[in-house]
């Protein structure tokens, strides 16, 4: 029996834009299977800070990709990690109750918990219709930003949050985890563990088996071809706090004047980012060039050019849930070697055998690994 699904995630994207297409993906095989799948997202890019879905004029956009309708909602701008921010979130929120009237009444309404107002609403919007309520936990929260040392346990925005963190437990249906451990946290919780679905990040293979071309006039094109006799070792993703990637600038410093023949390509943005520029400048090393993100549709090409892939996370109790990043389901699609420096408790490259694993934050070990 056909469905209509919808999926509350403020930072969902589509498949012209750069980042995780984890909704985009799901929702292109419900429609397949005969369902109807909606995706409430930000028009305003969490990335670049700006409105490149909706006019900032416009309470929201209706587009369709391959099936699948995104509602683009004008929110909040925000320009830095501030009270914006959270006003930002705060507006999806009331957003998206407000304009999704015009949209067909759901049978199955799924919250992603970004943030807490997506899944706030999703509840409030399922209780509206009378519909099925699905809550899925990205990552841990709060418990992750207690780990991280953003917040202490005992403080009142954790209180909050654990709360609101139980609370939503209760009330869905079901409730997917992306991460393999996490079903554990959540029984702790006093949750029924047959209410919890492992539901893990993937890739669209089909993207993996065109022969489209990497267009010849962007800047990763020409980048790749500068260095086309280079050996070339590649990260795409964010280049933030817990993404250690600190740890590729110093093996790459190592590898200086030993590899001459070894050049790196750091592909993404985020907050880390001017401040590896500037530690790179400091080094007075030229083997790292920075690359601005690329749409999700070009990264099957930006892998094929590649001859190594590397992806780092810093040494985070956060991790012992273990991880489930988009990059490394793309990087195994592309067949390409991995170097994962990383400690999880789950270790994607090695059960596949598709590279090595070494020591995370430790420089020599990843520039001996890279060798």
């Amino acid at each position: 029996m056909s469905k209509n699904v919808w999926i509350l995630n403020h930072y969902a994207i589509s498949p012209d834009m750069s980042g995780g297409t984890r909704h985009y993906d799901l929702g292109k095989e419900l429609v397949r299977r005969g369902h109807k799948v909606t995706i409430f997202a930000s028009g305003f890019d969490h990335n670049t800070k700006k409105y490149i879905k909706v006019h900032p004029k416009e309470r929201y956009k209706i587009e369709d990709y391959n099936g699948i309708c995104f509602v683009w909602l004008k929110t909040i701008p925000y320009y830095g990690n501030n009270w914006r921010r959270l006003l930002n979130m705060i507006s999806y929120g009331v957003r998206v109750i407000s304009v999704c009237r015009a949209i067909e009444k759901p049978d199955v309404i799924i919250g992603s918990s970004v943030h807490p107002f997506a899944v706030l609403a999703a509840w409030w919007l399922a209780r509206r219709y009378k519909t099925r309520f699905i809550f899925e936990v990205r990552d841990l929260w709060p418990q992750t930003a207690v780990e991280m040392g953003a917040i202490k346990t005992t403080g009142i925005p954790a209180k909050i949050l654990y709360a609101w963190e139980k609370f939503m437990y209760k009330k869905a249906e079901k409730i997917i985890v992306l991460l393999p451990n996490a079903k554990e946290y959540i029984v702790k919780r006093g949750i029924d563990p047959k209410k919890i679905v492992w539901i893990p990040n993937g890739v669209d293979l089909e993207q993996f088996n065109k022969n489209n071309r990497l267009d010849l006039s962007s800047e990763a094109a020409k980048a790749f071809a500068k260095f086309k006799d280079k050996f070339k070792v590649v990260y795409t993703g964010a280049h933030g706090s817990t993404n250690g990637l600190e740890t590729i600038i110093d093996a790459a410093y190592l590898l200086f004047k030993k590899s001459a023949n070894i050049h790196f390509f750091l592909i993404g943005d985020g907050p880390e980012k001017k401040k590896l520029i500037k530690n790179v400048q400091e080094k007075v090393i030229d083997n790292i060039t920075f690359l601005d993100p690329v749409p999700k549709l070009q990264i099957p090409r930006i892998l094929s050019q590649s001859d190594l892939l590397l992806h780092c996370l810093k040494k985070l109790d956060i991790f012992k849930s273990g991880i489930s990043p988009n990059k490394l389901y793309d990087y195994l699609a592309s067949g390409k070697p991995i170097i994962m420096s990383a400690e999880a408790a789950n270790n994607i490259v090695q059960d596949a055998k598709a590279g090595i694993t070494v020591e995370p934050e430790n420089p020599e070990a990843l520039a001996k690994g890279i060798v």
